[in-house]
């Protein structure tokens, strides 16, 4: 019985966007550090591998061989099928992003294959659906880790992703307005093309209100600061994952930098022109792909080690006062627009 090349391809495929996702987190754990070290003006790690390259490998070997431990008082299952919740979902709602063209891996294949995990035409919902769905595991994190930290922690996430998300789903709606899809990969080649030769034809410039509302509420879900109240050390020691260690630590912490990846691949297909680019041929188009998401998670990083943390009242009134309004109007706006040209 022969194996169906296509099937092979896709499987492979599968592979080496799960593990380039794993190495991302490993990567933004150094990048994180390499930042605030300049910032701060300090050397930061430079001791393991090459200026330190190494060391987000050493500290994922250091929490493989700790112990694992669980509060007496805790519930047993959910505890251990917190951590699980948040990565999956972390993982599941990068499968519809497509980061480049399709190709036939030079000429291997009979049919070309798109370099997403799967093209579906709702792919914006699905991201919006997933994503969502990895509060489950910081509230069941803090719930079941029967300590009033955690509680205090899973419960700001909660308030928290219901503030934002409103924002987050107008700010993806104006551009599904323009667009006339759900589909990611027709949402990137519409913004295909030069306005006077010379000016992408990005929806950043179309919707500078839209990205802007984008980015704050992706902050926000993400729990990074300027709005990390679910974790906030010097508030609650570590928030939902106070009492957690050993590789279970260590998935929230995947969790949270491949949603951050996420969160910026999203807006490189919505809003920056996904792998579209000059110069390079259509199989090398995934390298601006890349440099778009590299730049918007260097901000994230720039952001966390650049503004304090808001008060707890400051991110409810900003997220319903503010940033709903914002993105309602500019939701109207777009309406209008739309009808206009037509």
């Amino acid at each position: 019985m022969s194996i169906d090349p296509q099937i092979v391809a896709h499987l492979g495929l599968i592979f080496v966007i799960f593990n380039m996702l794993v190495l991302s987190a490993a990567f933004m754990v150094w990048m994180e550090r390499k930042v605030c070290a300049y910032i701060q003006d300090r050397v930061g790690p430079n001791r393991v591998g090459f200026e330190g390259i190494l060391q987000p490998f050493a500290d994922v070997i250091k929490l493989m061989f700790k112990e694992q431990l669980r509060p007496k008082a805790a519930d047993a299952l959910l505890f251990t099928i917190a951590p699980v919740i948040s990565a999956c979902a972390a993982f599941a709602a990068f499968s519809v992003i497509p980061f480049g063209t399709e190709t036939t891996l030079f000429g291997l294949l009979d049919q070309p294959i798109p370099l997403q995990v799967t093209d579906v035409n709702v792919a914006v919902l699905v991201v919006f659906a997933i994503a969502s769905m990895g509060v489950y595991g910081i509230v069941l994190a803090g719930w079941s880790s029967n300590s009033k930290y955690s509680l205090l922690g899973a419960l700001r996430s909660a308030a928290q992703m219901i503030s934002y998300e409103l924002s987050y789903g107008l700010a993806l709606a104006a551009v599904i307005m323009m667009a006339g899809s759900l589909s990611l990969r027709e949402i990137v080649l519409d913004q295909s093309g030069y306005w006077w030769g010379f000016i992408p034809k990005w929806y950043l410039f179309l919707q500078p209100l839209g990205f802007l509302i984008y980015m704050i509420a992706g902050v926000a879900e993400t729990n990074r600061a300027p709005f990390d109240f679910p974790e906030a050390e010097q508030e609650l020691v570590a928030g939902y994952h106070t009492e957690y260690s050993s590789m279970s630590f260590a998935l929230f912490f995947l969790a949270e930098y491949v949603n951050m990846v996420t969160v910026a691949a999203v807006a490189t297909s919505l809003y920056l022109g996904g792998w579209l680019g000059p110069f390079l041929p259509d199989w090398l188009a995934w390298v601006y792909f890349l440099a778009k998401v590299f730049v918007i998670l260097f901000f994230y990083v720039w952001m966390r080690w650049t503004l304090p943390r808001y008060r707890y009242d400051q991110l409810m009134e900003f997220g319903w006062k503010w940033l709903l309004p914002a993105a309602v109007l500019n939701l109207l706006a777009t309406a209008a627009l739309v009808l206009w040209i037509g």
